[in-house]
């Protein structure tokens, strides 16, 4: 379980592929505090801890994870927002994330607000709650946000300085593709009213 606070960025320092799984080794400054079996999100994908070595560490992603999320696209040098699983006494600072991506979507506009900015990200449409709303949340890559002018197909987000400096949105432009996790609140009650529905 995550909330969608991420703790930093680290950098992609070596990518190996093993038939159909692709290891990804990161540096990290907290490497120090890591355990094997430890549970990390990466751009919101939840990954388990498989080796540690010095001041990195390696995770795996299956072809599942690769296919539906934008952790196949990655290379060498690119930067991954992290954050650790909540502890049981931390406060709920973003909203309840799961670090299971349901989709990806691809930055289609990228607006300066003053010293802020405004992007919008598009998505396939695929029903069962994958959807956003107004002042509702949405987590992408790992961000939690606030969703502005909400469309069928499409949502604007605002970053704040911090939060652009201090995840990986400071190298997001038009056409790069993104980690969508909606809201699990909103799911359940779509596959609810679903089944209400039958």
């Amino acid at each position: 379980m995550f909330s969608g606070i991420v703790e930093r960025t680290a950098e992609v320092v070596a990518i190996r592929t093993d038939r159909q799984n692709r290891d990804f080794t990161l540096r990290a400054d907290f490497c120090g505090e890591l355990k094997i079996d430890q549970s990390i999100a990466h751009n919101g994908v939840c990954l388990t801890v498989v080796g540690i070595e010095g001041d990195t560490y390696t995770v795996t992603a299956m072809k599942e994870t690769l296919d539906r999320s934008n952790l196949g696209l990655l290379r060498t040098g690119d930067l991954v927002n992290l954050e650790r699983s909540m502890k049981p006494d931390a406060l709920l600072d973003g909203h309840i994330v799961q670090g299971h991506v349901d989709q990806t979507a691809v930055c289609t506009a990228k607006e300066d607000a003053d010293g802020s900015w405004y992007f919008t990200f598009e998505y396939e449409p695929q029903g069962g709650g994958l959807c956003t709303v107004e002042k509702g949340s949405v987590t992408v890559n790992g961000v939690s946000l606030t969703v502005c002018d909400s469309k069928e197909a499409s949502f604007r987000v605002a970053i704040i300085p911090y939060t652009f400096e201090h995840t990986n949105f400071c190298r997001i432009d038009v056409g790069s593709v993104v980690n969508l996790e909606f809201d699990i609140v909103g799911k359940y009650i779509a596959r609810l009213m679903g089944s209400y529905l039958k």
